[in-house]
């Protein structure tokens, strides 16, 4: 009879200790804004969002360490057990962490750990999953990418500055990310081992394990390019567009029994749901129990560029039920051309339809889903990433959409209410149809796959999300492409992505 072997907990230990020196702040590097949020908020919201990390450990840079506890409790981290003081040096500070570990173990018991720069805060949950899987097999484990430049080794020779001495096989050289990985009791026995040595300075837990422990391999796991370490003043700049074009897959689809049982006795409010995807939306939703009112310019007279008749129908429905949970607009208008050649009209239309309209819907929802503590959805286009000629009124308000949610997202946190955004590969809708005619079958997504798609994060607990609906491509392996990964594919592959 085999026995059961209980799997061990594994703990992420978030180094926070850094200055933001290099990149010309008085505050640590740590606790700068990048897409609304300080870096450590978006790191430590990575961990909790994964299922193979059971508890978080933050060390922080001395003197910052209320300022973590601040963002943990205002995020609701529920996965962040302590917040303890960094030490004064790289040695220091990992010691502290094991030290912290290996509090209320019992005896002979070992755990798995992940060091994490609080810095790196793009990293995806393919990494972290790879890495404690490898814990399964090794006792150390790296995270590291080819090198694409050429590493040269230099020395100085005197007022002639540097010259090169080696050009080492660049088909050999790695750059390291973190997390690093290790069962408990390596990294402790590598860091006792270590401090019998009074030269020891650590810049990398492996590199403890490598010279003090030599005997233990070091498995390597594949990082990704978009695990940048915030570090100079440009990665900023970068971290916070990647941040603002990232993409999340949508949810796993919910189950007929499912949907009826998380719909049933909910009302939905449908703006631009005289057709296309707002049309199918609400019949989706109706067909599961839910209050629809599906409104549009041609069926119920609602014109969403009129803020009274949003109130009146965001009204109706919350007298009629008693409730709003979710608040979705489709309505949207496509005007192709050249800007200067645009008369006044058709500007105007573009940006109250497009754009002012979203923005009073937004506004006059927020006191219904502050109540129920539900969810706004508004849709995008693939062209918001890049505007393109005769383009510029549709792409311009579409890449405000994507802004806005990412805004709201934050300023209605607290209030409990998610905000997401849908962005659809080309669809098959009468928007499109009336601006390019027909186009060949299997080209399009169909608008029902989208309103499916936008159900499912309906019902999801995703907020600040633009969530990519791409027709499948049997060859890419499920699961596996970065929410980066997904942002680029939809720029290399943006044609005329209008919804």
């Amino acid at each position: 009879m085999s026995q059961h072997i209980a799997k061990p907990r594994t703990t992420a230990v978030i180094l926070a200790g850094g200055t933001g020196q290099r990149v010309g702040l008085s505050i640590p590097k740590q606790l700068l804004k990048i897409a609304g949020k300080a870096v450590i908020e978006h790191t430590l919201t990575t961990f909790e969002n994964a299922e193979s990390i059971d508890d978080v450990i933050v060390l922080m840079a001395p003197g910052y360490v209320p300022d973590i506890e601040k963002i943990v409790a205002k995020a609701g981290f529920t996965k962040v057990k302590k917040i303890i003081e960094g030490g004064s040096t790289r040695n220091e500070t990992t010691e502290r962490a094991i030290s912290a570990l290996g509090e209320g173990l019992a005896e002979g018991e070992d755990r798995n750990v992940l060091f994490h720069d609080a810095v790196r805060p793009l990293l995806s949950q393919r990494v972290i999953d790879d890495c404690v899987t490898a814990l399964e097999r090794y006792q150390a484990v790296d995270v590291a990418i080819p090198s694409a430049d050429t590493i040269i080794v230099t020395r100085t020779h005197g007022e002639d500055g540097e010259f090169i001495t080696e050009i080492p096989d660049r088909s050999r050289l790695r750059r390291g990310q973190t997390p690093q990985a290790f069962k408990l009791s390596t990294i402790r026995r590598a860091y006792e081992v270590a401090a019998g040595d009074p030269n020891f300075q650590a810049t990398d837990d492996c590199s403890v394990v490598l010279k003090y422990l030599p005997d233990v391999p070091i498995h390597v796991v594949a990082g990704d390019e978009y695990n940048m370490k915030v570090t100079q003043p440009v990665d900023v700049f970068i971290a916070d567009k990647l941040f603002q074009l990232a993409s999340t897959a949508a949810p796993e689809q919910q189950g007929e029994d499912a949907y009826r049982a998380l719909l049933t006795g909910k009302t939905i409010v449908i703006f631009g749901g005289s057709y296309g995807i707002g049309k199918d939306i609400a019949e989706l939703a109706e067909s599961y129990g839910a209050h629809v009112y599906a409104l549009g310019r041609s069926t119920t007279g609602t014109h969403v560029e009129n803020p009274e008749e949003v109130d009146d129908a965001l009204s109706k429905a919350y007298a009629e039920t008693g409730r709003i949970d979710y608040v979705v607009n489709t309505a949207g208008v496509l005007r192709i051309g050249r800007l200067a050649e645009t008369d006044n009209a058709t500007i105007e239309e573009a940006l109250k339809v497009n754009y002012l309209a979203p923005v009073q819907i937004a506004r006059s929802s927020y006191k219904y889903l502050a109540e129920t503590k539900g969810q706004l959805l508004l849709y995008t286009s693939s062209s918001y990433t890049r505007g393109r000629a005769e383009y510029s009124l549709y792409s311009s308000t579409k890449a405000a959409m994507v802004n806005l949610t990412q805004a709201l997202s934050d300023e209605w946190a607290g209030d409990g209410i998610r905000v997401n955004c849908i962005n659809p590969e080309r669809t098959a809708t009468p928007m499109r149809t009336k601006a390019f005619g027909q186009e060949p079958a299997g080209t399009l997504l169909s608008s029902e796959a989208v309103a499916r798609t936008s159900l499912d994060v309906l019902l999801s607990e995703l907020t600040g999300h633009v969530i990519d609906v791409r027709q499948q491509d049997p060859t890419a392996p499920a699961g596996k492409a970065s929410g980066f990964e997904q942002a680029l594919a939809s720029v290399l592959d943006r044609q005329d992505g209008v919804a």
